[in-house]
């Protein structure tokens, strides 16, 4: 069974940092390539970032590069996303997704972000 499970939001003043992960099970992780996308309160999905299956390419939505960075370990079949310098528009549910063309075929339950003071 395919499961992805994040981990690591929560409560952050602006400016600050979080690390979000993704365990990825059922599946070969490095056969994937993987994606952060986040849902902020009242607005639809944004995709935010992806790395493809072997880790050498990666891609950022505009409003994040330089902030935040994507980087996966084959060996624990897990996802990361490093945040920095977050903003209050950064706060929302963020999902990482399985991308097996031409969709995201899987996604995890999701994990909180909030960035306020």
């Amino acid at each position: 069974e395919v499961q992805l499970v994040e981990s690591g939001g929560g409560l952050v003043q602006p400016g600050g940092s979080l690390r979000l992960s993704c365990e990825a099970s059922g599946f070969i992780f490095s056969s994937y390539s993987i994606a952060w996308v986040r849902q902020a309160p009242g607005k639809g999905l944004e995709w935010v970032s992806i790395i493809d299956s072997d880790g050498g390419s990666t891609g950022y939505v505009a409003s994040v590069k330089g902030r935040f960075t994507i980087s996966g370990d084959n060996a624990k079949n897990t996802l990361y996303l490093q945040m920095n310098t977050l903003k209050p528009e950064d706060t929302a549910v963020y999902y990482c997704a399985r991308y097996s063309l031409p969709e995201y075929d899987y996604w995890g339950q999701g994990t909180q972000v909030t960035v306020s003071s």
